[in-house]
């Protein structure tokens, strides 16, 4: 019989860059993050990944992307596949081998300097909307041979979007630029790969078009939606409207992905921590560590207690570290009790 998959709790923004974080983490309660440190003592460190906070692809959802099979060392940065992944999940035809993106319908604020992405959520999109926006952007799409498909399992606020262009298009996932200027995270020529071997030229010029296809794409868009009744209705409605869209999870599946064993994988990544960061609210950042601990974190302490191997992965905004069960001797459990593990300090380097 199979082994059950080990249990794997991810948690996205257990650290930001943000000024208020560290000293909404020093005002916790003395025991507020008690779990987690006797989970951690429990633990050992098995994976350590770090890169610039410029990455396009965060460090959870690196992490998730191995843990699912989705990505490896060797995955270029910004082409992680989870759009392919949806496709091969929740498409009748056929879609393995294909190239995907993740299309989602957005608002840009326009400052006087840049432009900054608000939070999507708060579209509140409903699903005749996003129907009716779908079909009046699909025309645009499909001139430069996109197709986009509405899913009801990821909701109004997203959509698959399936062509070559996004094969080899590097792109930035949402939690990088959300609140943030977009023009620093707009897809790049300078995004592709830059080494001297065969074929590199190739990739890099056909980046770059495809580059050029959704910077003008995107500027369609925005002159389309500008003057649209979409959003006419929306603002009589007190709703912003909506006058952009962003392209990330680009790529096809890696050779070898299994979708079964993906379906099986005992990961969760909850988002608590990152949707309070994304609004600056810091709060309810500190309310949902609180959530964490009494949940998720106190079930993963049951299950390694009860003598399961489960791991951890704690993702900043630069790191990701992971974490899993030790076989400890009696001394190792005996002496640890008397080196608390700092928690804040393992934090602040991620």
């Amino acid at each position: 019989m199979p082994s059950p998959p080990t249990t794997h709790l991810l948690i996205p923004f257990a650290a930001c860059s943000a000024s208020a974080w560290l000293p909404t983490m020093e005002a916790l309660p003395p025991h507020g993050l008690k779990h987690l440190g006797q989970l951690l003592q429990g633990m050992k460190l098995i994976e350590t990944d770090t890169q610039s906070a410029e990455s396009l692809s965060p460090p959870h959802e690196r992490a998730l992307a191995r843990a699912l099979g989705l990505a490896g060392p060797q995955t270029p940065d910004g082409l992680i596949p989870w759009a392919a992944h949806d496709a091969v999940q929740q498409l009748e035809q056929p879609a393995s081998g294909k190239a995907w993106a993740w299309i989602t319908p957005c608002h840009w604020a326009m400052g006087h300097l840049h432009a900054t992405l608000s939070d999507p959520a708060a579209l509140q999109l409903q699903e005749s909307e996003s129907r009716a926006l779908l079909a009046l952007m699909q025309p645009y799409f499909e001139t430069d041979g996109l197709t986009l498909h509405y899913l009801d399992a990821l909701g109004p606020g997203r959509w698959l979007a399936e062509g070559e262009l996004f094969r080899q298009l590097p792109t930035a996932s949402l939690d990088r630029v959300m609140a943030r200027n977009v023009d620093a995270w707009l897809p790049q020529a300078s995004a592709a790969p830059q080494d001297n071997s065969d074929g590199s030229a190739a990739l890099h010029e056909a980046v770059r078009t495809a580059s050029r296809t959704l910077r003008r794409l995107q500027n369609e868009m925005q002159m389309l939606l500008y003057t649209d009744a979409f959003n006419d209705a929306r603002t009589t409605r007190g709703q912003l409207p909506v006058n952009s869209f962003w392209v990330s999870g680009t790529g096809a599946l890696p050779a070898g992905y299994n979708p079964e064993a993906v379906a099986k994988a005992g990961i969760s990544m909850p988002r608590s921590l990152a949707q309070a960061v994304f609004r600056e609210d810091w709060p309810a950042y500190a309310q949902a560590w609180g959530v964490l601990e009494a949940s998720e974190i106190a079930g993963l302490l049951v299950r390694q207690r009860a003598g399961e191997t489960v791991r951890l992965s704690l993702c900043g905004e630069s790191s990701a570290r992971t974490f899993e069960t030790q076989r400890a001797s009696l001394w190792q459990r005996f002496s640890s009790l008397f080196s608390p593990l700092r928690i804040q300090d393992l934090l602040k380097q991620l």
